[in-house]
């Protein structure tokens, strides 16, 4: 237990709280999205699992984070399956009680949800944990489990504020498209394709966030629609 006393074991455990918890802006979006429509009892679970499930993805990516990066088109299988979810958390419509049990009524298909998004989310962005960890994993496994408390306030809050201000929903779902287009971009496949247009930085990840918004709106149109026409 000597390295619990030593200057550097706090200085890295320190840099991996505070890289995680800049990096688990996004995850605690996506937790608050396919968690809104749950009963307040199932949507604490929810939280509280996928939270968990969260860092331990990190945990277990981290390890292999840097050969799986380098899988050509993996990142944009993964940015292609994130932009279909954030399609799908905003067609959600959340008229009404009907509407709210729809979809992501049952706590398994929202757990389903947050660890594919959090998969998809978590590869690029565990680099920086594995560089402050520096080999450690006994540091790993420390610095990101103290992170959990802090997934599960901020997804607290976010959802909170989502029911206070309806905007923050399309806000979030045009993040998890952002987020989508900068995977598909990072992709080993056309990274240096990419950079020879260094336009394609801003323009497809802008173009991934417009598409899930309008899609995702248009079906939440559509399915409102069907509702009160069958009612």
């Amino acid at each position: 237990m000597e390295f619990l006393q030593t200057a550097d074991f706090w200085i890295g455990l320190f840099n991996i709280i505070l890289i995680n918890i800049i990096l688990s802006g996004d995850n605690a979006v996506v937790i608050a999205l396919a968690a809104r429509s749950l009963p307040p009892k199932e949507r604490k679970l929810a939280i509280i699992y996928g939270s968990g499930a969260a860092v331990v993805l990190r945990i277990l990516l981290t390890v292999v984070a840097a050969k799986l990066l380098e899988l050509p088109f993996l990142q944009i299988i993964g940015g292609l399956l994130l932009l279909w979810i954030g399609v799908q958390l905003l067609a959600e419509d959340d008229d009404g009680e009907e509407g709210e049990a729809k979809e992501h009524s049952s706590l398994r298909s929202a757990m389903f949800t947050i660890l594919v998004a959090d998969l998809v989310m978590s590869l690029d962005n565990v680099i920086g944990v594995a560089a402050a960890a520096k080999g450690s994993m006994v540091l790993l496994v420390l610095g990101l489990a103290i992170s959990i408390p802090l997934i599960v306030f901020s997804s607290n809050i976010m959802m909170n504020l989502m029911a206070r201000f309806p905007v923050i929903i399309t806000l979030g779902a045009a993040l998890i498209g952002w987020v989508s287009g900068e995977a598909v971009i990072h992709d080993t496949a056309i990274h240096d394709w990419v950079q020879e247009t260094p336009l394609l930085n801003y323009a497809v990840p802008a173009l991934c966030a417009a598409f899930v918004v309008i899609v995702g709106k248009y079906l939440q149109r559509k399915s409102s629609s069907e509702d009160n026409l069958a009612s």
